[in-house]
């Protein structure tokens, strides 16, 4: 069960969110383990978590805004502008409303006397931790633009890695979209005209033709209650996706996607690798490091993976051992993490690992449009095909009697 719950920290600052548990009493118990004190608690009915996830989709703030949002923000601290008026003047520049509310929100904080981090935490859903340890860790050395501009760069990064496959993937899914309208078109204005011609000419048809035929009449009559099922079916399809479930058998078949996983595997890679050289240069525990890392690879399988690399650090044993266990992490980058924990050179190989799986998803995104679309025209090939052996010839076989 989620229960939607507001409580208050050791500091006193004021928490709401939902949390998942089995009880009243157990939500209670898991927020206190996680140092909040309750004083609000509420079972969230099903209802409003669907209205809660329609209206997350009208809240978002994507990568490229937080990019510029940072790269700006560093820009104004390097010249020396007060941070609550370089919060102001970012703000201005925005386009985003929800994002605008996130900042007035920052600002508000800041003027109060908060760090840049803790305002920054306040929104957390906006903000991840990645950003923030990082931030903090600049505060604390008195390098705040210098991390802010980590930050910037960071986000950049994760940002272009992400752009390539979906720019690789774009061309095949519009193909596929406009397959499917013009489909759907057929078969509920064209081919019900042409099965009436068949049936008018009072001839034995063929089984599969019939069937095309039968189909047609239920596209035509029921048009609109495939529409109503198409929606239905792909707002569940999102919705189970937005949930810990659906999420992590999601990444599951991503990464078992023949062609596309192994794209998707060195995008997590190189994420995973850049993510944490960031956080050591930036001064971080290597444990912590390892955790925060694991959160934004943006995958459930591989965050796990990470997760558990961190509790074996934690114990004294090594990054390498785990990871060369596992069946995600090609054996050449665990061989070429041992060598950096040996060498004390961690920082830097990490960088190399990096560098490296950059320009492999680079390479296989530019060479994915050119592996697919041959793909694409076959499959698109059959179904013409089929429609003409069915449809087409009946009437060619028919007409060639008289």
């Amino acid at each position: 069960m989620r229960f939607v719950f507001k409580a208050k920290d050791i500091q006193g600052q004021a928490k709401e969110g939902t949390i998942e548990a089995g009880s009243d009493e157990g939500a209670v118990e898991l927020l206190q383990k996680n140092g909040l004190f309750p004083v609000y608690l509420k079972k969230e009915k099903e209802e409003e978590r669907i209205v809660k996830f329609i209206l997350t989709l009208f809240e978002k703030v994507n990568e490229k805004e937080l990019m510029l949002f940072f790269k700006q923000l560093s820009i104004l601290i390097e010249a020396k502008v007060p941070i609550i008026t370089s919060l102001e003047a970012v703000r201005d520049q925005s386009t985003n409303l929800y994002f605008k509310k996130v900042l007035d929100e920052t600002i508000a904080s800041v003027q109060d006397g908060m760090p840049l981090s803790d305002a920054l935490k306040k929104n957390d859903k906006v903000f991840s931790n990645l950003s923030i340890s990082i931030i903090k860790a600049g505060e604390v050395s008195g390098n705040l633009r210098k991390s802010i501009d980590y930050v910037a760069n960071n986000i950049e990064k994760n940002y272009k890695l992400g752009s390539k496959i979906k720019s690789a993937l774009m061309y095949p899914a519009v193909v596929l979209v406009a397959f499917f309208i013009i489909g759907f078109i057929f078969a509920t204005i064209i081919l019900p005209r042409l099965t009436v011609m068949i049936e008018s000419l009072g001839v034995p048809i063929p089984w599969y033709t019939q069937i095309v035929i039968s189909f047609s009449h239920f596209m035509q009559k029921y048009w609109w209650a495939n529409i109503l099922i198409i929606f239905g079916v792909v707002g569940s399809v999102f919705y189970y996706l937005k949930t810990d479930n659906g999420r992590r058998e999601w990444d599951e078949i991503k990464l078992k996607m023949p062609i596309i996983g192994q794209i998707f595997q060195k995008v997590y890679i190189a994420r995973f690798s850049d993510n944490l050289n960031v956080l050591l240069a930036g001064g971080l525990p290597i444990v912590r490091a390892l955790t925060l890392s694991s959160s934004v690879v943006n995958n459930a399988v591989y965050q796990g993976l990470f997760l558990r690399v961190a509790d074996e650090v934690k114990i004294g044993g090594s990054m390498s051992e785990v990871l060369r266990k596992s069946k995600h992490i090609p054996p050449i980058v665990s061989q070429i993490i041992k060598i950096g924990e040996e060498s004390g050179e961690i920082e830097l190989v990490l960088g190399y690992i990096a560098k490296f799986y950059e320009q492999e998803v680079d390479t296989a995104a530019k060479n994915l449009s050119t592996l697919i679309e041959p793909v694409l025209m076959i499959v698109i090939g059959i179904a013409v095909g089929a429609l003409v052996f069915m449809i087409i010839m009946p009437i060619y076989n028919i007409s060639s009697q008289f």
